[in-house]
């Protein structure tokens, strides 16, 4: 069930819940509370909201955003009249116009009842949104879980510039039709891929091989690696709103409706687990963070690849309880950073997830219209002042500025800078003998 509900009504549910917050906070800590801190959008641990994402361009005055929630998302009560597990969601949506100044184009809240289906993985809500033509657009949503007082906040950006983009294409299962929201697929997975803005004769599918590059530590003035190579191989098909696609084969293929145009849908192919890590082969290659060059060509040659993958991390743990513990800590890093970082490219493979793999997940993270800064606190600055003691909190920030790309709009750089100190050497020197890297926890920095 989906309410509609007053700006005002929803004012006065926010500001009481932020009252709350705040009292709470005051009695157990002094420090302020950072409202406009996401760090919780790249930590599990700190939002057990993580929704998904989808926006689609039907008309020159219309898009939709579609909202996915799955069932760990949701809280469901049977506290209700009925006796029936519901999860009550305030969904709040804003559309800022970015081609003028930032400027509120629409306004969406909806008050959603959401009844526990049994055997249903995932809760789709599509939501209108008033666009103009040629324009560049950021979706702010707020969630507000009612049942559990939680607000979760994210951004969206999409743009109404072209016919050919991505955004003038939806996905869904071949065989179900459920609308999907990763461009991943794996070997054997059947698609259609809807185009929205008219009658199309052909699909142009370009096959690019896939990107392997791994990025040079934030120490290193050099610029990112990108995909900068044609692709192998263009094929044109006859188009269907119906016609079940598949890949094959590993790599990056760009659908579009013109030959001519490198512009429109990109999926991706990155091997039958992942996100997930599960054979040795694969768990080897996100090591190259840690190991010198010499240590990475032994073990991708290595005989016998899983005795080889071992060998390393009890080299680093000194014995195997150690060893199985950095294993776990590294590899559920390297999972979250594909799940969170995947653009045209491995998710452990890109900037932010090398530092989400070395550092942990980010204290701080602030995000603008063009890139998002993360910051990693520092050990405490304790003065005296008289007899009053003073802490001071300061942070090293990673900068990440966004890309344009056609194959993504998640793909992002590190903004280096000579005068930035990382801390690099020390945290790969703290990896390889068997400590979990912290920024604040070293005594020598």
């Amino acid at each position: 069930m989906i309410k509609s509900i007053s700006n005002r009504t929803f004012c006065l549910l926010i500001s009481g819940i932020l009252l709350a917050s705040v009292f709470s906070s005051c009695k157990t800590t002094q420090q302020a509370v950072d409202y406009k801190d996401l760090s919780y959008l790249y930590n599990p641990t700190k939002s057990p909201i993580n929704p998904r994402y989808n926006v689609v361009n039907q008309t020159d005055e219309s898009s939709v955003l579609s909202v996915r929630f799955s069932t760990s998302d949701l809280f469901f009560s049977e506290a209700n009249p009925q006796g029936v597990p519901t999860a009550a969601v305030l969904l709040t949506v804003k559309l800022y116009s970015m081609s003028q100044g930032k400027t509120l184009a629409d306004t969406t809240v909806l008050n959603l009842s959401i009844v526990k289906v049994t055997g249903k993985q995932e809760y789709i809500f599509n939501i209108p949104l008033k666009v103009e033509k040629s324009a560049e657009y950021l979706v702010e949503i707020k969630i507000l879980d009612r049942l559990r007082l939680i607000v979760a906040q994210d951004f969206v950006q999409f743009n109404t510039l072209s016919y050919n983009n991505r955004y003038n294409f939806r996905v869904q299962g071949h065989s179900d039709k459920n609308e999907l929201f990763s461009p991943v697929l794996r070997i054997d997975e059947y698609v259609n891929l809807v185009y929205s803005r008219g009658h199309v004769d052909s699909l142009f599918i370009s096959f690019y091989k896939p990107f392997i590059e791994v990025p040079d530590p934030p120490s290193m003035l050099l610029p990112e690696k990108t995909l900068d190579y044609e692709p192998t191989q263009v094929v044109a098909i006859p188009y269907s709103e119906t016609l079940p696609i598949m890949f094959p084969r590993e790599g990056i293929f760009l659908c579009s409706v013109d030959r001519s145009i490198k512009d429109g849908f990109t999926f991706l192919n990155f091997g039958t687990t992942y996100p997930k890590l599960t054979t040795p082969e694969v768990m080897i290659a996100p090591l190259s963070y840690l190991a010198s060059v010499d240590e990475m060509t032994e073990l991708r040659s290595a005989v016998k690849p899983k005795a080889a993958l071992d060998a390393f991390w009890i080299k680093c743990g000194g014995n195997v309880d150690k060893a199985r513990e950095l294993i776990r800590i590294y590899y559920t890093r390297t999972l979250y950073s594909n799940y969170y970082f995947t653009s045209y490219k491995e998710g452990w493979r890109s900037e932010r997830g090398m530092i989400y793999i070395i550092y942990g997940p980010p204290d701080k993270v602030y995000k603008t219209s063009d890139g998002e800064s993360w910051g990693y606190k520092k050990p405490v600055i304790k003065s005296r002042w008289g007899g009053r003691f003073t802490v001071t909190d300061s942070y090293l920030f990673f900068n990440f500025k966004k890309r344009k790309n056609n194959f993504s709009d998640n793909d992002f750089y590190l903004s280096r800078s000579e005068t930035l100190v990382t801390f690099w050497d020390k945290a790969i020197a703290s990896w390889r003998k068997g400590i979990v890297f912290r920024l604040d926890n070293p005594k020598d920095i």
